[in-house]
Formats: structure tokens, sequence, C-alpha cells
């Protein structure tokens, strides 16, 4: 059978139990913020983000120059083969 508390043996309880919670808040909100904070990542991952921003780049001009080689190269060898039958230059 459970102890019984006396109504302020609960009470204290009860306000024990606020301040912890409020406590556990405060700091949930703190880190919260410092997680969220995109400006202060960036800060202190600056080199890697710089890296990471090179590669992506190089990526997307690969693949904008591969794409444009595959759309417009095809008409330069086209071309090259005509002339070449022909015997121009």
């Amino acid at each position: 059978m459970p102890e019984r508390r006396s109504p302020e043996e609960i009470r204290a309880s009860i306000e024990q139990n606020r301040q912890e919670l409020s406590t556990s808040l405060v700091k949930l909100r703190s880190e919260f913020t410092e997680l969220t904070d995109w400006r202060a990542q960036l800060a202190r991952n600056s080199e890697r983000a710089t890296v990471a921003a090179a590669a992506a780049g190089f990526v997307l001009a690969g693949g904008i120059g591969g794409a444009a080689g595959m759309l417009f190269g095809g008409r330069r060898r086209r071309r090259d083969r005509r002339r070449a039958a022909r015997g121009d230059r």
C-alpha cells in the first residue's frame, strides 16, 4: 500500500517538479536556439562549407558542360565529318 503524503509534502513535490521543468525548458530553448542558428553553424564550419560549395560548383559546371556537349557536340562532329569528306579544313 502506497505511503500517504501530507498535502504540504505534495505541494512541495509539485513545486520542486515545476522548478525542474522550468530549468529543463530554459536549457532546451538555449540548445534549440544554438542548433538552429545557421549563421553560427556556418561560421564554425566555414572551411567545410567552402569545400562543399566548390565541389558543388565543379559538379554543376561539369554537368552543364557535359549536357551542352551532348546537345551541341553532335553537330560539330557531323560538320567535321562532312568537311573531312569534302577535303575542307
